[in-house]
């Protein structure tokens, strides 16, 4: 396979990791050897071993493959804000070679790397950097987190239209439940199907953190791959 994804969402906090540890799981469950890939990450925090995120410690445990940690998340930063403004306030500058090295390195040794973004599709990395840049530098697949909840026709629409713009590829996306209860939630869903250029790859439910363990079979894992291996 040796294929990428990259995993954007409608927003912030509307569950890229989990929809990113589903198709982790999805893809091991099948046979792949498939490793997750969070090569920016806000809001780390310090432990005895150095910074680490949350994100990218659920990517590695949804890996079948071994990896160091600075391997799948090689630009650590504390600050819980855009990177951006963590990197200034932190001294530090995000260069995209390190990006692009990271993700050569991991598909040696990988059939598929999800790479996870932050944020949003369009979340700055440095003055005139934006996230959206290195994913169209690297022409990268991209599959969208879709947070369902009240606004989230408008985000994903709009978050399509410029994926399209940037010439990428949206291979296809995922319905995520984020709170507990949502009116008109499956109406959401019905018209986001019927507007959106792309498969629904599945629907997560709202679940409880002691709940996400078991995400894979929420995904139709086949039709990922053929898309994705047609790139």
């Amino acid at each position: 396979m040796n294929q990428y994804v990259f995993v954007t969402g409608t927003d912030t906090n509307v569950g890229k990791t989990l929809a990113s540890c589903a198709l982790l799981q999805s893809a091991v469950s099948n046979g792949y050897r498939s490793v997750g890939y969070k090569p920016v990450s806000s809001g780390c925090v310090l432990t005895p071993h150095g910074a680490r995120s949350k994100d990218a410690l659920a990517l590695i445990a949804n890996s079948n493959v071994s990896l160091k940690y600075n391997q799948v998340n090689p630009i650590a930063l504390f600050s819980p804000t855009s990177p951006h403004i963590a990197c200034h306030i932190e001294r530090k500058n995000i260069d995209i070679s390190v990006l692009s090295k990271g993700l050569s390195d991991l598909a040696i040794i990988s059939d598929l790397v999800v790479v996870e973004g932050v944020g949003g599709w369009l979340t700055p990395l440095g003055e005139k950097l934006d996230f959206s840049d290195w994913v169209r530098y690297e022409r990268l697949p991209v599959v969208l987190v879709a947070g369902i909840k009240l606004g989230v026709i408008n985000h994903s629409l709009l978050t399509a239209s410029v994926i399209h713009q940037a010439g990428l590829r949206l291979v296809g996306w995922i319905a995520n439940h984020p709170l507990k209860s949502v009116q008109f939630a499956s109406e959401y869903i019905i018209d986001l199907q019927n507007r959106l250029d792309a498969p629904l790859l599945g629907v997560i439910p709202y679940l409880k953190s002691s709940e996400e363990r078991e995400l894979g079979h929420y995904l139709n894992f086949s039709l990922l791959r053929r898309i994705i291996s047609s790139r």
